[in-house]
C-alpha cells in the first residue's frame, strides 16, 4: 500500500467530516421526534413543588434549606442552585460524589462503575488505586447487606 498524498487527505477528511456532520444532524432529529414523557407527577404535586411557599430541601438528609445557603446545615452536603457550576464549590460536590461511593449504598451498574474509575483515575491518577479499593470494597460490602437483606426477607 502506498502513503495517501495531500490530496487524497484531504479527499478523505472532507468525507469523514461530511459523514460526521450528516450523522450529528440525524442524531438531532432523531432526538427532536422522541416522544416527549409525562412528568412522573400528578399536577398537584407539580403546582406544589412551584409554589411560593415550598421550601428548598436537602437531598440527603431531607432537612430544610434557608434559600441562598450552599451547604446542609444538618449534614453538610452541597446544596446550592450553582454549585456544580462555581469553581471553588465543585470540589465539593465532586468529593460528595467519590464519598458516596466509597461509603454509601450507591447502585451498581457497568456506567456508573465506568463513571467511578474513569472520573477518580482523572482526579486523583496515581491515588485511583487506593480509591478504587475502597469503591469495590464499598460495593462487596453493600452486595453482602443485599444477599442478607433478601435471605431475611424470604425466611419471613
Amino acid at each position: 500500500m502506498h502513503p495517501l498524498d495531500k490530496s487524497e487527505l484531504l479527499a478523505v477528511t472532507i468525507g469523514l467530516a461530511v459523514l460526521g456532520g450528516f450523522s450529528f444532524w440525524r442524531l438531532l432529529l432523531w432526538i427532536k421526534s422522541a416522544p416527549v414523557k409525562p412528568d412522573p407527577w400528578d399536577a398537584a404535586t407539580e403546582a406544589a413543588v412551584q409554589s411560593e411557599e415550598a421550601v428548598q430541601v436537602c437531598h440527603h438528609c431531607l432537612s430544610e434549606v434557608p434559600p441562598g445557603q450552599w451547604f446542609c446545615e444538618h449534614c453538610g452536603c452541597a446544596v446550592g442552585p450553582y454549585n456544580n457550576w462555581m469553581p471553588y464549590l465543585q470540589t465539593f460536590s465532586e468529593g460528595e460524589v467519590f464519598r458516596n461511593g466509597v461509603l454509601d449504598n450507591v447502585r451498581r451498574s457497568p456506567l456508573t462503575i465506568f463513571g467511578y474509575v474513569l472520573s477518580s483515575f482523572t482526579q486523583y491518577l496515581i491515588f485511583a488505586p487506593v480509591f478504587w479499593f475502597f469503591l469495590f470494597r464499598n460495593f462487596r460490602r453493600t452486595r453482602a447487606e443485599d444477599a442478607s437483606d433478601a435471605l431475611k426477607g424470604s425466611s419471613t
